[in-house]
């Protein structure tokens, strides 16, 4: 009797914490992009914070507060600047298509397409197939009305988007100061809440750490080269709008398939269709070559000798990540599948040779 009242009890208590479980994460659930991001960029500039601390002798608030201040004038505002930068670009290329169809760009496309060497006959015939699935150039839509109301409906939906972005921001911003601050009792918490041995609590932690730092280093400096080569490529060969390219390639450049191509391709029909055949080349033999070798060699060598995956356990991982996760998930991905190997070494490590 006292046996089975001693299993119902139990079993009350694991239902009960799960449910408790369940319940937190549903109440952190619409938060939690933001602290992801948060912890990330926590991990990024800690040591930073431990010079700082050390130098205004232990003040852990101060120096989480001037902390969190630098983390935003270093990160978010240089971001806020190039995303005002981009959205007037956009504007100045939306009234740019504006004026193009109006001026009746949208009836000599075809002709242009068709004298393109190579592929006219392939370009004509996919434009045929927009025009037959969306009727972009018949009836009503002979002005590019449908094109205009496309571009009008994606401007507005960013605009609405930019009060959910700046929300982000705030949370962000607020939590990095609750961790630069609070961050020494947290992993003594997390390293006490682990519930196996304390040597292989280190070497989770300590692998953890370094995947983080790998990843996140490597991507976004891989980032960065790709969109500043990509932004200078367009500003010398004379293309429209280059800041605004430029970061939309860096952006892309992190997707694992297609990457800036999405951009410096559309980019080089531009300049087939202007006549800048020369031009059109070059681009794509840079963005071909130069732009898409720093992806395929670069990101790898920053990230896999970081956390030691091969690059095709790297692609399914951004690929993976992204697809669950959403953006974040190009940085989340590399370090689960990392945090997972080092996790089956400690446990054939510790668990099965004790075993054996």
């Amino acid at each position: 009797m006292a046996q089975s009242v001693k299993i119902l009890s139990t079993s009350f208590l694991v239902l009960f914490v799960v449910l408790l479980l369940y319940l937190v994460f549903a109440i952190f659930a619409p938060f939690l992009t933001p602290i992801m991001w948060s912890l990330i960029l926590a991990r990024l500039f800690y040591p930073v914070h431990e010079r700082l601390a050390r130098f205004v002798r232990g003040k852990r608030a101060i120096s989480a507060m001037l902390m969190t201040l630098a983390v935003m004038i270093l990160v978010v505002l240089p971001v806020s600047y190039v995303t005002v930068l981009a959205v007037n670009e956009t504007i100045h290329a939306y009234q740019a298509i504006t004026e193009w169809i109006q001026a009746g760009g949208m009836e000599e496309l075809p002709k242009r397409l068709a004298s393109l060497p190579f592929i006219g006959t392939l370009s004509q015939n996919v434009l045929g197939n927009l025009v037959l699935a969306y009727g972009v150039l018949n009836g009503s839509s002979a002005d590019g009305s449908t094109i205009f109301q496309t571009i009008a409906g994606t401007v507005s939906g960013l605009a609405m988007n930019m009060a959910e972005v700046a929300t982000d921001f705030l949370i962000t911003l607020f939590t990095l100061f609750f961790l630069f601050r609070d961050s020494p009792s947290l992993l003594k918490t997390v390293h006490k809440a682990l519930p196996i041995d304390p040597k292989a609590k280190t070497e989770i932690l300590d692998t953890l750490d370094q995947t983080v730092v790998a990843v996140v280093r490597g991507t976004l400096l891989t980032a960065v080269a790709q969109g500043f080569v990509a932004g200078m490529m367009y500003w010398l060969l004379g293309i429209p709008f280059p800041l605004l390219l430029g970061a939309l390639s860096g952006l892309l450049s992190l997707l694992p398939v297609g990457g800036t191509a999405f951009i410096w391709g559309p980019a080089a029909v531009y300049l087939f269709v202007s006549g800048a055949v020369g031009k059109a080349l070059v681009l794509v033999a840079v963005g071909a070559g130069i732009v898409g070798l720093m992806d395929n060699v670069l990101h790898p060598f920053l990230v896999g000798t970081g956390v030691d995956l091969p690059l095709i356990v790297l692609f399914f991982a951004s690929v993976g990540g992204l697809a669950y996760f959403g953006f974040i998930g190009l940085f989340l991905g590399p370090i689960v599948i990392g945090l997972a190997k080092a996790t089956f070494h400690i446990f054939q490590q510790n668990y099965q040779r004790a075993s054996a």
